[in-house]
């Protein structure tokens, strides 16, 4: 395993949460895994829970960074929700999904992983929301839909989605065509004449 020792551990966590679970997340198992010395996971990082936290970060990072250039090219809602299929697909691959599951499940018993778990949902929000911001611009929907909000809540279903399809996978695609579905309508938005979103406008309530 190539990088720094720091980067080693971090690298490392991740990999036995996915595997094995937070519970066999121990300084031990980790730096094993790492190809280092117990005794560095606490020199880098103090504690093994604050190792979980600063993995939890890394991690997001690494997986915005990876798909940020996808996001920032999607042009319509149909693309969005491709996007998200893709997106899906890889970090199920990729073994995010189980580390996202186990994080979750840690944050009662290891306090420190809430902030940095929700500091890594919190770079996901931040791109959807700039997608969102870009596409509902160009419809009848601007000016009445709560941008940030609506971001928030495509996150939120988007993780119940990764955990979810563990138990119902057939349901969690049954839930992706429901949202291609539904792209297609806002879709429709785009291609209004002048008048229907003025119309369509004086109906909404603003946000």
């Amino acid at each position: 395993m190539s990088g720094s020792t720091r980067e080693r551990l971090l690298r490392a966590t991740l990999g036995v949460l996915a595997e094995e679970g937070i519970a066999k997340a121990s300084a031990r198992t980790i730096a094993s895994a790492a190809g280092a010395n117990p005794a560095l996971v606490f020199y880098h990082f103090g504690s093994v829970d604050e190792l979980l936290a600063a993995a939890c970060r890394y991690g997001a990072e690494q997986r915005v960074a990876a798909h940020r250039g996808l996001l920032r090219e999607v042009g319509s809602f149909s693309e969005l929700v491709a996007a998200a299929r893709h997106i899906h697909e890889t970090e199920r691959q990729e073994g995010s999904v189980a580390q996202l599951g186990q994080l979750l499940a840690g944050v009662r018993s290891h306090p420190e992983l809430a902030a940095a778990t929700a500091e890594g949902l919190q770079l996901w929000v931040t791109e959807i929301e700039a997608v969102l911001h870009r596409l509902v611009e160009r419809t009848p929907l601007a000016g009445t839909v709560d941008v940030p909000g609506l971001a928030r809540a495509v996150s939120a279903s988007f993780v119940g989605l990764e955990l979810y399809e563990s138990a119902d996978p057939d349901g969690a695609a049954q839930a992706f065509d429901a949202l291609e579905a539904l792209a297609g309508v806002l879709t429709v938005l785009e291609d209004l004449g002048p008048l229907e979103p003025r119309l369509l406008r004086r109906r909404l309530p603003r946000s």
